[in-house]
């Protein structure tokens, strides 16, 4: 498939999913106009890249729908004043895309196959660090973070992530709800977090969030 396919496929995801669903944030469409998605896919799966759902990676692993990318990164509000942490680097493309937003990105990826792919795919991205280490703890030696975003669905957001906000910082995932995926967007404040879910939203699950599950007789 040609690339000049690719630009038109990407231009319908930003017409019909980004436009259509209240991601109305000029910078963060514009970001996701520009970054080429199939370029973060497996060759086998790039027809699928600009699909509404979810695309498999490889390592068990799931690229989120741009629906759910470009929805979190609207009520994110990030500026070029943001050090951002992303969790959940995957394949590297949510980490180039917040590289045209804010000011400079730490993406944090457990797989250590996934972390080294990202690194290879962000190459000419100067404000971006992909780290490998455990989703649930982030990254503390480059702490604190303006913004945690998490590319994937949790069950659960561990305080050790709260901990590296700043104290007016702001967190955004897929935060599983009474057995449903809804987007949230979190605020700081004493230490705690305030979350304000405003959409539901299919998600693929982020490994290292699961809730502990409970004995039951």
């Amino acid at each position: 498939m040609g690339q000049e396919n690719f630009k038109q496929m990407r231009k319908a995801m930003v017409v019909s999913q980004l436009r259509t669903t209240d991601v109305s944030d000029p910078r963060v469409i514009a970001a996701m106009s520009h970054v080429a998605r199939e370029d973060f896919v497996p060759a086998a799966q790039r027809h699928f890249a600009y699909a509404d759902r979810g695309v498999q990676i490889g390592e068990g692993r799931t690229l989120s729908p741009p629906l759910a990318t470009g929805r979190l990164l609207d009520v994110a509000n990030i500026t070029t004043a943001d050090k951002v942490l992303l969790i959940g680097a995957a394949s590297g493309y949510t980490a180039a895309v917040l590289a045209q937003l804010a000011g400079s990105v730490v993406a944090v990826e457990q797989n250590a196959k996934l972390a080294a792919a990202a690194k290879k795919n962000l190459t000419d991205f100067d404000n971006v660090t992909i780290e490998c280490g455990n989703h649930a703890e982030g990254w503390a030696p480059s702490a604190p973070y303006s913004v945690i975003l998490l590319d994937g669905l949790a069950e659960q957001i561990p305080q050790a992530l709260i901990d590296q906000l700043t104290p007016d910082g702001r967190i955004v995932a897929a935060i599983m709800r009474d057995g449903v995926s809804r987007l949230a967007l979190g605020r700081t404040a004493a230490g705690h977090v305030g979350y304000q879910y405003f959409a539901d939203c299919g998600g693929c699950a982020l490994p290292g969030f699961e809730e502990a599950k409970s004995f039951k007789f």
